[in-house]
């Protein structure tokens, strides 16, 4: 075993060492081929440094002698800048010098002015506060002068309203005393009016007697012929003045006058008859005059009766009865009025929207009329209350645009200041 072992070694052994020396043959090899070739390159070398020697050398030459003297060249600039750059640093601590200088005397003018800055704010200040306490104080003393004389106008304002108030009332008391006679004179009259046409039929059982005389006798004068149909159309135009009469307002003094001619009449003569039918005329006295026209101001009785309803704080009483009185009188002088005040009803009721349509019927319907500044302003005060802010605005100018004296414009300034103050 051991003999095999040996063997197989000795035969690796001998292995080895045929490719050691196919390896060293190789290796000589190589080497022979790496000298011809450092041969070669050896060549290559040396010609190449003679041909630099001879070309390149001489001006790599005339380079480093350019170089050198640019170098010098550089050299000299930079002493010169060297020189220039210390004459400017001398020249710079001159100047930090100077500036530091100026620095200080800037810096004193500065605090010297602010100081007198100072001085002079607080002397403006104190003007300032003069100025407003005496602002202040004038403004004071005019509120209380304007609120003297408003509250003297107010006064005298409502004394007048008084006045005319207890007017209206005098007023209404009479028309109601007037209505009184006007139903008393109606009755006497309606009493005449029956006496009357008894005396008509006296008359006509007169003409009837006479005609029958007139026929047995012969002829009737022609003078007592136009005496009877005179008669006659007198009577026939008392009858109507009569009737009319009766349609409108009380006729004291026609009573009066168709009582008069009654002694005569019964006291028998046809011709004192006839005369004193000819002393009542066919015209208005002046009780007539008067009745028709408190039957024009009926309008300013409903208004005021309708008014008072208001203001005793029934106010669906009052929008009723403003709705009456527009039916009934739509061009009556009152009618801005009534219709304002059936905004201002609304404007109770809190129905903000009517009362806007209301108060605008009172621009576009009477845009005359002394309440239309009024309705503007009131009319701005519902858009506010319906928080329509841009729309209030819009009318509180409009007031001061068209209608700029007027005491509703001061009132309207002071809301657009208060809205503005909100914003």
């Amino acid at each position: 075993m051991i003999i095999i072992v040996f063997f197989v070694f000795l035969t690796g052994c001998v292995a080895r060492q045929a490719d050691l020396l196919e390896t060293e043959k190789a290796l000589q090899q190589r080497i022979k081929q790496q000298d011809y070739q450092l041969s070669q390159t050896r060549a290559r070398q040396s010609q190449e440094i003679s041909t630099l020697r001879d070309q390149d050398l001489p001006y790599l030459r005339g380079e480093l002698e350019r170089a050198l003297y640019q170098t010098q060249n550089i050299q000299a600039t930079q002493e010169d800048l060297k020189h220039r750059l210390t004459h400017l640093e001398q020249l710079a601590a001159k100047m930090d010098t100077d500036n530091t200088t100026r620095h200080a005397g800037v810096q004193k003018s500065i605090e010297n002015q602010e100081a007198k800055f100072a001085s002079k704010l607080e002397e403006f200040s104190k003007s300032m506060d003069h100025a407003v306490e005496t602002l202040k104080r004038d403004i004071v003393n005019v509120v209380q002068r304007t609120n003297d004389t408003l509250s003297k106008r107010v006064d005298a304002k409502l004394e007048t309203q008084y006045k005319e108030l207890s007017e209206t009332q005098h007023h209404g008391e009479q028309v109601s005393e007037k209505f009184s006679q006007f139903n008393q004179a109606l009755t006497g009259f309606r009493e005449a009016l029956v006496e009357l046409n008894g005396r008509v039929e006296q008359q006509e059982q007169i003409t009837q007697k006479v005609t029958a005389l007139a026929k047995t006798s012969g002829a009737m004068k022609p003078q007592a012929t136009s005496r009877f149909e005179e008669q006659d159309r007198r009577i026939e135009s008392l009858v109507k003045s009569v009737e009319q009469a009766g349609s409108k307002s009380g006729r004291q003094q026609a009573t009066k006058s168709l009582q008069r001619p009654a002694a005569p009449a019964i006291q028998g003569g046809m011709e004192t008859g006839a005369a004193a039918v000819t002393s009542v005329a066919p015209q208005e006295s002046p009780e007539t005059e008067f009745a028709l026209n408190g039957a024009e101001s009926a309008d300013r009785v409903k208004y005021e009766q309708v008014l008072t309803v208001f203001r005793g704080g029934d106010l669906e009483g009052a929008r009723q009865g403003f709705a009456a009185f527009l039916l009934e009188y739509p061009n009556s002088d009152l009618a801005p009025n009534a219709r304002y005040w059936q905004g201002e009803v609304y404007y109770g009721k809190k129905d903000f929207q009517k009362a806007i349509d209301a108060y605008g019927r009172v621009e576009t319907d009477y845009p005359r009329s002394e309440k239309v500044p009024a309705a503007l302003l009131k009319k701005g005060y519902a858009y506010l209350a319906l928080k329509d802010v841009k729309r209030a605005s819009f009318t509180f100018k409009q007031v001061l645009t068209l209608y700029p004296k007027s005491p509703e414009a001061r009132k309207a300034s002071s809301k657009l200041a208060q809205l503005k103050e909100v914003r």
